[in-house]
């Protein structure tokens, strides 16, 4: 199949963007290079409406395994019980930290009134699967035992994240359900990373995945976190949530993704079985958005992508399931 460019479908509000982002390809050799600075803008988020403590925990993490830092999130005036946000962040599961997103975390909690913990899950290659999701566990476990410490609801403790992490925060809502010890109230995914296959598929969209996160970063991702070729039979669906075959069961699901995003299909495929298995789902494509599109400070589509996340998580966090 020829792959075509797609230059022309990209909204032209997010040109700018596009063309401030300098090509990558991942390997072993400039991965320390690419911890070390992001080639990602910054969030531009508002500074918060109230103050916001933030502190950073350490706690248990998996048997035998090291503690996980926690970053924790919360105004300091609210009463009350509040809702919580497990936070996962992106990174191709190869890069990333909470520390990067103190700002968009301290805006997002006071503008929701809402505790947000994000965890610091250890990185592929370093640590295969299941690290990283049995660390998300482990901040899940300990932020649901010590819920009245916190001042939360542990009846409105939900899970977001973006790309790798939106694919995290979704196998984390599969392990919870089959584990049946937690509860999670919502999965909230944003261009989530859920399916190795898309590595080797014989019929690979033709124009998704040129910008940003390629098919080449995809499949270094997928080999870094799996330690075997993506698309290998006898991939766990907690490493890849697409590979489940029961989705009965889960939380409400909000996902969204870019219409030039690599991960189109195989997140429309996903929000399309959630519904089949009787879960309510929220789906948004973006005309024109690439991968990480939604950090264009000033395009209407990313504005409106960003609208539609910050209302579905009002929602999900208004009411208990």
């Amino acid at each position: 199949m020829t792959v075509q460019s797609s230059r022309h479908l990209v909204d032209p509000q997010l040109l700018g963007l596009l063309d401030s982002l300098p090509p990558l390809k991942l390997s072993d050799a400039i991965l320390p290079l690419v911890r070390e600075g992001s080639r990602l803008p910054p969030r531009v988020v508002p500074e918060p409406t109230v103050p916001v403590f933030h502190e950073i925990r350490t706690v248990p993490g998996p048997a035998g395994s090291p503690d996980v830092a926690l970053y924790i999130y919360r105004p300091e005036a609210a009463a009350g019980p509040l809702p919580c946000i497990l936070h996962v962040h992106g990174g191709g599961y190869v890069t990333g930290s909470p520390s990067t997103q103190v700002a968009a975390h301290r805006s997002l909690s006071a503008a929701l009134s809402c505790c947000i913990v994000s965890v610091d899950y250890r990185l592929a290659p370093e640590t295969r699967f299941p690290g990283a999701v049995e660390d998300c566990y482990a901040g899940l476990a300990w932020v649901t035992a010590h819920a009245a410490e916190l001042r939360i609801d542990p009846a409105r403790i939900g899970v977001m994240g973006e790309s790798a992490g939106g694919g995290l925060a979704a196998a984390l809502a599969l392990l919870v359900r089959d584990r049946g010890a937690l509860r999670l109230s919502f999965q909230h995914l944003i261009y989530p990373m859920i399916d190795d296959r898309t590595c080797v598929s014989s019929d690979p969209h033709p124009l998704a995945g040129e910008f940003l996160w390629t098919p080449h970063n995809n499949h270094y991702g997928w080999k870094a976190l799996l330690g075997v070729e993506p698309g290998s039979a006898g991939v766990s669906p907690y490493a890849a949530a697409a590979r489940a075959e029961r989705l009965e069961g889960l939380p409400p699901a909000f996902i969204s993704t870019g219409s030039l995003d690599l991960f189109l299909e195989e997140d429309m495929d996903y929000a399309r079985r959630l519904l089949r298995a009787g879960v309510p789902v929220e789906l948004h494509v973006y005309p024109g958005g690439f991968h990480a599109f939604d950090l264009d400070p000033d395009a209407a589509v990313a504005r409106q992508a960003r609208r539609d996340s910050r209302a579905a998580l009002a929602r999900a966090l208004s009411t208990p399931d």
